[in-house]
């Protein structure tokens, strides 16, 4: 069955989901310091506050994420040293539950391969089953609890990625006046694909979003999301690495079962 796009799904649905969220969030604001614009329309400006629409699109992604799953992803993250690792899978927001293929490339070419499947706690790495077709979510099916090489997440470039893979999808939106106040900016529109996305920097650390002595430092999250609150790719820098961690969102891949394999205790 051919994977369908988040932007597809229901766009009037979504439109009305963000025009709730504005005026609840209005309804329940305080006055004083609000970094968001009240006028509707783009004005142009490559960076600056968002509007109140923005907001409530970017508040509305997480939801629209947990919506549309499974959902078929690829995270690239540059290791150092010229080393860089793809991950394609599919992630399940309703269980929290990630599986996948990864591959290693270096100057010299590809130097691993395998599954890999992680969740909110941590991720295990199992070579591919001998014999085995299809993809990476049948295959771990094949591999025995005992057969993966589980971790807790360390703070590298890939498990962050991981970790905020998993993260980015949730069963309730955001606050969208919490996320103006918190600093979130418009940076630019970009096609991908053919469609139109908005670029946001994601909320900052608190003392910076309330003009601290960080008050200059820019999020290291960066989103990309449609006109209905689709969320199609999100890039995160790391300290030290000049190639941010990216992460590309596909469609809705119906013919998905998430394996038990992996997770079964014992």
């Amino acid at each position: 069955m051919a994977r369908k796009k988040t932007g597809d799904r229901a766009p009037r649905r979504r439109r009305l989901w963000i025009t709730a969220l504005v005026a609840v969030a209005l309804c329940g604001s305080t006055a004083g310091g609000l970094a968001v614009h009240r006028a509707l329309s783009d004005d142009g400006a490559p960076d600056r506050a968002v509007t109140i629409d923005e907001a409530g699109r970017l508040a509305l992604s997480r939801l629209t994420l947990y919506q549309a799953s499974p959902v078929a992803v690829t995270l690239t993250a540059a290791e150092g040293g010229g080393v860089t690792i793809r991950v394609e899978a599919v992630v399940d927001y309703r269980n929290h539950r990630a599986v996948g293929g990864y591959q290693v490339t270096g100057a010299a070419g590809s130097l691993d391969r395998g599954l890999i499947v992680w969740d909110g706690a941590g991720l295990g790495l199992a070579p591919v089953p001998a014999g085995v077709d299809g993809p990476p979510w049948q295959q771990a099916e094949h591999i025995p609890r005992s057969g993966w090489s589980s971790r807790a997440f360390t703070a590298d470039p890939l498990d962050s990625g991981l970790r905020l893979l998993i993260q980015l999808g949730a069963d309730r939106p955001d606050n969208p006046m919490l996320l103006a106040q918190s600093g979130a900016r418009r940076l630019g529109r970009d096609r991908i694909q053919g469609r139109t996305y908005d670029r946001f920097s994601g909320p900052r650390a608190q003392d910076a979003a309330r003009g601290g002595a960080s008050a200059g430092e820019v999020s290291p999250l960066t989103y990309w999301v449609d006109g209905d609150g689709g969320l199609r790719r999100v890039t995160m820098r790391m300290p030290g690495l000049g190639t941010p961690t990216t992460v590309e969102i596909g469609g809705r891949d119906d013919r998905v079962r998430m394996p038990e394999a992996p997770w079964i205790a014992g």
